[in-house]
């Protein structure tokens, strides 16, 4: 990895939507095909590698090979989630100690920037030369549109200059579009089920209560509410949490496992 220097700031400017029509390796299937990659994923951080690695497959052609990864900002810190490869990782971290960059322009204005020669003057010299220090001579930085506070973006690198063309910008673009909708079927996927394991948490641990009432009830020979006391009571006392001190009555008088019945 190349260590710079302390830069001065960089300005970048990010280029209009190119649009038109995809042309390139199964273009008509692209959206499938990430739902494909979706459906095969474990989760969102897997998800997001198998893109990586597809875009780069998709978008590299005879004799040129992509780097691809996916920049998120998060509270304004920028991170690369996801990766074809640790090439692309480390492309995507000159941008970031630099603090600006085409990637992290794309993901903050929602505007695509496409380098095409980076020995061009006008690209900032220390990003230049970083750049070329690892062999790389054209980036490209497509957004992914996402909903909410974070930001994200596609991020192409080549070693051969001008090799995206307007085809290969619409192609990224598409990308980028069909990604952030598959994205977004994760990310609500991710949602419900999170929400799912809360909820059976929640019931397991009220079933958990329920049956120690139930037991210090029968022991005292008291009232729900008064039970309920002692529970509470216990917890707050030993620094416990009520489902905790709830599963010591229990495993007092029994040792079976308590299990919450769900409907199927």
């Amino acid at each position: 990895m190349i260590h710079s220097t302390e830069a001065s700031p960089i300005s970048w400017k990010a280029g209009s939507n190119v649009t038109g029509q995809t042309e390139t390796k199964a273009a008509g299937t692209v959206l499938e095909q990430l739902q494909d990659i979706l459906l095969d994923s474990e989760d969102i951080r897997q998800y997001l590698r198998q893109l990586s690695t597809y875009a780069a497959d998709l978008l590299s052609r005879h004799g040129v090979e992509v780097f691809a990864a996916v920049t998120l900002i998060r509270d304004r810190k920028p991170t690369t989630v996801a990766s074809s490869g640790p090439e692309a990782q480390q492309l995507d971290e000159v941008q970031y100690r630099f603090e600006e960059g085409p990637c992290l322009t794309a993901a903050r204005t929602g505007q695509t920037v496409h380098i095409p020669h980076v020995a061009d003057p006008s690209v900032p010299s220390p990003y230049r030369e970083a750049m070329q220090a690892h062999g790389i001579s054209t980036v490209l930085a497509v957004p992914i549109l996402l909903e909410g506070s974070a930001v994200s973006a596609l991020n192409l690198y080549a070693a051969e200059a001008e090799v995206f063309g307007d085809r290969v910008l619409s192609s990224a673009q598409k990308l980028a579009e069909d990604a952030a909708k598959s994205l977004h079927l994760a990310l609500r996927a991710a949602t419900l089920s999170e929400a799912g394991h809360d909820l059976r948490a929640a019931m397991e641990s009220r079933t958990t209560i329920d049956i120690a009432v139930g037991i210090l009830m029968g022991q005292s020979r008291c009232s729900q509410d008064r039970a309920m006391e002692m529970l509470r009571s216990a917890s707050s006392t030993r620094n416990l949490k009520l489902r905790d001190v709830a599963q010591a009555v229990i495993t007092s008088v029994t040792e079976e496992p308590v299990a919450t019945q769900f409907d199927h």
